[in-house]
């Protein structure tokens, strides 16, 4: 049912908003917005994606989201505008009570609601009734990341090949992931400590008191990552420190998600991407995701980590906070460990509902991130 004009009520759940005007069995000429004073910023988010696709924008200040009679007006005024009722009201953002207010307006006068399913991505018809409509899945990590506040969001541009030789190392170190686990965390270290103009740092240790650190470089090495000049490590570029300091697990979850995309109906994939928000009267703050993904119209983050933490616990916190500020309701987060979580920290994460996938069952990524991106659907 492709209407003329779609009033929205703008919340802190931007998707259900977004979702119809990107299918374009629905998509309107029209959105018309009613937005109280905190949703400005939500607004205006909302704005950047609609009008680059040619759908205008119109909005109307709600400044009492609790002022039913208000609100009810305002929808009554809406609707005068089109006499022949081809206006719908998305009835899925707002309070409730807007919600409420706007759906009684449009239902005195007979003219067309609908309710987004925010699990199903189902356009339900609550009047007049007609059968859901299967949202199309034409949401992008951008615009998905916008709508949440997002003012800058820089996508790497990787495609969806990974260079021979990392994908052989990666090999190696999924191979050795018992003997390698311990000393990945040193090697982190040592490239985090060239970051400098010459890329470069001192390792402490010789082959004799850490043969498998050395072991470890030598693999590296082999693949082109760093060169060993006695106990000078450098390396050739940024690109390659960044895959020496656990960028190599990230590339290989990304390669296996982008393998998983027909398959699993991924709708946009990438990895180490960096998003900066800066809230009205605060400090910037400057996000990354190391792969996110949009399955079924919802944002899936996967963390990856090569060294151990003092607490994984904190780890689980900062994926949990993340999640819930750029992902919604819907949002869903995976950790991706080299190494094992201890007892506590498997339970923390099944509290918080983040999937783990660690150290033997690296080897299995693929199995895992099928049955978690298909699980309950």
């Amino acid at each position: 049912m492709k209407l003329t004009a779609h009033l929205i009520l703008v919340s802190a759940q931007p998707i259900p908003n977004i979702t119809p005007m990107l299918d374009e069995a629905i998509k309107p000429q029209k959105v018309l917005m009613l937005v109280s004073p905190d949703m400005r910023e939500r607004a205006k988010a909302l704005e950047n994606i609609f009008k680059p696709r040619g759908i205008s924008v119109e909005q109307y200040a709600i400044e009492d989201p609790w002022d039913a009679e208000r609100i009810s007006d305002t929808a009554l005024d809406i609707l005068s505008q089109y006499p022949a009722g081809d206006i719908a009201l998305n009835a899925t953002g707002g309070t409730k009570l807007m919600s409420i207010a706007a759906y009684e307006a449009f239902r005195s006068e007979n003219a067309p609601i609908y309710y987004v399913h925010p699990e199903h991505d189902r356009l339900l018809w609550l009047s007049p009734k007609r059968a859901p409509h299967e949202l199309a899945d034409r949401l992008k990590l951008k615009d998905y990341l916008m709508a949440y506040g997002a003012d800058q969001v820089d996508i790497p541009d990787l495609g969806q090949s990974v260079p021979a030789p990392i994908q052989a190392l990666t090999q190696n170190l999924l191979a050795g992931i018992d003997r390698y686990a311990d000393e990945l965390g040193a090697l982190n270290y040592l490239a985090l400590q060239a970051d400098n103009p010459q890329l470069s740092t001192q390792i402490e240790h010789g082959p004799q008191a850490k043969p498998m650190l050395w072991e470890l470089l030598e693999l590296f090495e082999q693949a082109g990552l760093c060169r060993i000049d006695g106990r000078r490590l450098s390396f050739p570029d940024q690109q390659a420190r960044f895959v020496a300091n656990g960028g190599w697990l990230e590339m290989h979850t990304y390669k296996i998600c982008t393998q998983l995309k027909k398959d699993c109906r991924i709708q946009d994939v990438a990895c180490n991407i960096t998003i900066q928000r800066h809230p009205a009267g605060k400090t910037p703050v400057k996000n990354e995701i190391d792969v996110g993904l949009i399955r079924d119209n919802r944002l899936h983050l996967i963390e990856c980590k090569t060294k151990r933490f003092e607490k994984d616990a904190d780890v689980l916190y900062k994926l949990d906070s993340l999640r819930d500020l750029i992902g919604g309701l819907q949002g869903r987060a995976m950790l991706v460990s080299f190494n094992s979580l201890d007892k506590v920290s498997r339970a923390r994460a099944k509290e918080l509902n983040i999937a783990l996938c660690s150290k033997t069952d690296l080897r299995n990524l693929q199995q895992h991130l099928h049955a978690w991106l298909t699980a309950g659907r």
